[in-house]
């Protein structure tokens, strides 16, 4: 799969010209509402098995051997090239494919309102022979211990058809938030902590559900320790039922972080007790902040190592959005909140606005800025290089695989690449 940032004048007949590739295909694949709106910096994916690397200063075969995981003698002689012949800047090589890895793969759904609407039903859908959980998000604690459960539709038979596995959400949402007190009631309160048990393991097996997934936001630092009591507890109990367990943690980069978000999740108990856990790695760009990357690489990478100070690589799912944030600026704290948008929605933004997109080589991420009635936005989302740039992290980190949040925003090149770089670990039919 090639990746193709686009020039000034680059065409889809242009493109299919250069890879030799079917038009038709490459709008497909990108799912190109109008194919004759492509906006410079836009990132492509290019059907074609393999792909074409431009030399750059510094480059020889053994470093672009092992950028790319390929022996430098085969890239040598795929390209008919000598080993010993010095590579001239912006040469094209060939860069075979290799052999793909194994990974799982998890995505949150989140129904809002009333009903599940079309267009989140045919996402579902459309995506889930790509998962190997589907977690409908999410059922709710209620302060008895009792489930609230979430708007299910056709979930389940959807992730049964699909040969996923179905997660168990559960949360100390109350209201739109999380919440603290909550919290301390299921951990304190042994009534109602064994109420909510013997609901979930009634739920996941009345309903069909393989694994239990906890996510417990904003526990308090006192907490810290009943959490971990009642995960062991819970842990025992789902394995007598056959269920694995899960958690969501917090995006930390050290045992002793301070904040209400970090303090109450304990990476090294979590990667010992529970069968994976769900790193939040995104949100540094988030609704009420300023502008800025929501999961720029550096700071995933820091998550990343430190939860492999705790806990084996097998057991980390890496958490990546699938969206962007466009913000009102000057950003002031209390006052700016920015809109959330899907990666597709932002590259029309860009067209609209008559804008180029650019690229953030330290935070790996898309951005552009543009004007609106005389207010200036900048806008950062997920591009195929963003995406591409976090399975790298989860091959040369050997992690268990990634994690969606969420699912029904529109992201095609996110999907090509995975099924291009991956092998889905799926449930047995």
């Amino acid at each position: 799969m090639q990746i193709h940032v686009i020039q000034q004048g680059d065409t889809v007949f242009s493109l299919s010209q250069l890879y030799g590739v079917n038009a038709q295909a490459i709008i497909d694949i990108n799912e190109l509402p109008a194919p004759e709106q492509l906006v410079v910096g836009q990132a492509l994916v290019i059907p074609i098995i393999g792909q074409f690397y431009t030399v750059q200063q510094g480059d020889t075969f053994i470093s672009i051997g092992e950028k790319f995981n390929v022996p430098y003698m085969e890239l040598a002689q795929i390209n008919a090239l000598s080993i010993d012949q010095p590579l001239s800047i912006g040469l094209r090589l060939y860069i075979p494919p290799t052999e793909k890895t194994s990974i799982s793969s998890f995505g949150y759904v989140e129904p809002l309102g009333n009903s599940v609407s079309p267009t989140l039903e045919n996402a579902v859908r459309k995506h889930a022979r790509l998962l190997t959980f589907l977690a409908p998000f999410s059922y709710r604690v209620q302060r008895d211990g009792t489930l609230e459960p979430p708007l299910l539709d056709d979930f389940l038979e959807i992730a049964a058809e699909n040969n996923t596995y179905a997660s168990l959400v559960v949360t100390n949402l109350e209201g739109p938030s999380f919440s603290t007190e909550l919290m301390h009631i299921i951990l304190t309160v042994q009534a109602v902590q064994n109420t909510l048990l013997d609901q979930i393991v009634n739920t996941a097996q009345t309903k069909g559900f393989s694994d239990v997934h906890f996510d417990f936001e904003f526990v308090a630092a006192e907490d810290r320790e009943a959490y971990n009591t009642f995960l062991r507890k819970a842990k025992e109990r789902f394995s007598q039922a056959g269920l694995l367990l899960s958690t969501a943690l917090a995006p930390k980069t050290s045992a002793d972080q301070p904040g209400l978000l970090y303090e109450g999740h304990d990476y090294k108990a979590h990667g010992e007790i529970a069968d994976f856990v769900v790193l939040m790695t995104y949100e540094w760009g988030y609704s009420a902040g300023p502008a800025m990357a929501v999961s720029p690489l550096p700071e995933v990478r820091k998550v990343v190592e430190y939860a492999l100070t705790e806990m084996p690589a097998e057991k980390i799912m890496l958490g990546q959005n699938l969206y962007g944030y466009d913000w009102t600026l000057p950003f002031v704290q209390g006052e700016s909140f920015a809109r959330a948008l899907s990666p597709q929605q932002a590259i029309q933004l860009a067209w609209d606005q008559s804008v180029s997109i650019e690229y953030d080589e330290r935070a790996q991420a898309p951005f552009f800025t543009y004007i609106d009635d005389g207010k200036e936005h900048e806008v950062w989302f997920e591009d195929a290089r963003s995406i591409q740039a976090k399975f790298d992290l989860i091959k040369e980190k050997n992690l268990r695989g990634i994690a969606y949040w969420k699912l029904g925003l529109a992201f095609p090149q996110n999907w090509a690449l995975l099924e291009d770089n991956f092998t889905i670990v799926k449930k047995k039919p």
